[in-house]
């Protein structure tokens, strides 16, 4: 991303063809927590999961064609696997925590935890020094996802203790999985090529879990609404977008881009959902906003 103010036709051009794809894809992802509250209650958070990039992997999949069949010959068999893994286990996770520990917390804690795990994954193995002002972006973000976890109205108690583990886990998923995809488009592979044969070969893990868990969501109109609605819109077509802005767009900062979405995600939990934020979960969407801010605009 280009170090000066979007004032330039370079800069602006850089900032449409990265960092914005990733915020228009966070703006989709926004919406799965809420889309998910609509399944049926017999539905299970790992059917959801399973079913969103599962069913979406394989579009994925088919929309690369043979592109992804480039990927498979290019040598980097060990990155698909390690990423497609970590695809696998995102959605379990993410959904998860989403029903333990409700969809705002849920959100921001996989979201928010990612540029930590970014930092570190690229820190350790691609040396990368990041600079002063995405480290403030940083912990400013954090200290907005603390304020949040520690401002709903959630009931507390071991359930939620549960999801904010699983937030976690998740948050390092998706951060490896965009890692190992940007490495391999360095690596000469395209992005759409890149995203289906990693999210194909992840739907591979997931849909068996799918056929053995996805009764409850599967049986009723509602819940292939859903499934439908999360596997084309917040799945297929939001990591198209994502995996075009990665190739112009570091881990770390694309990571930290995300963080629109557990905004998005909070504001719908408030508004759509009936969730309940208070007086220092509103402060801390605030914080968040002005992290994703100051690491978009850069220096």
């Amino acid at each position: 991303m280009s170090n000066q103010l979007l004032t330039t036709p370079s800069a602006a051009r850089t900032f449409a063809s990265g960092p914005l794809l990733v915020l228009l894809a966070s703006v989709l992802w926004g919406t799965t927590g809420t889309a998910a509250s609509f399944a049926p209650a017999a539905a299970s958070p790992l059917a959801i999961g399973a079913a969103t990039m599962g069913v979406g992997g394989l579009l994925l999949l088919a929309l690369a064609g043979r592109s992804a069949l480039d990927v498979l010959r290019s040598g980097q068999i060990g990155l698909l696997l390690a990423g497609a893994v970590a695809v696998a286990v995102y959605p379990l996770a993410f959904y998860s925590s989403m029903s333990l520990a409700g969809v705002a917390i849920g959100t921001v804690l996989t979201l928010g935890s990612a540029p930590v795990f970014a930092a570190i994954l690229e820190r350790l193995l691609d040396g990368v020094r990041l600079d002063g002002r995405w480290a403030l972006a940083a912990a400013v973000s954090v200290l907005g996802l603390l304020l949040i976890t520690g401002g709903g109205e959630t009931g507390g108690g071991s359930d939620v203790v549960l999801g904010a583990l699983l937030g976690l886990l998740g948050g390092a998923a998706y951060v490896v999985y965009s890692w190992t995809a940007r490495r391999m488009m360095r690596g000469g592979c395209g992005s759409r090529g890149v995203m289906g044969a990693m999210f194909g070969a992840g739907a591979l893990v997931l849909l068996p879990i799918l056929a053995i868990t996805g009764g409850g969501l599967l049986s009723s109109a509602s819940g292939l609404v859903v499934a439908g609605y999360l596997a084309v819109i917040p799945m297929c077509l939001a990591y198209v977008l994502f995996g075009a802005g990665l190739r112009r767009t570091s881990t770390s900062v694309a990571t930290t881009l995300s963080l629109l979405e557990p905004v998005v995600a909070a504001l719908l939990g408030v508004l759509v959902v009936g969730e309940r934020l208070g007086v220092a979960a509103w402060c801390g969407v605030g914080l968040i906003g002005i992290g994703l801010v100051v690491v978009s605009t850069r220096r």
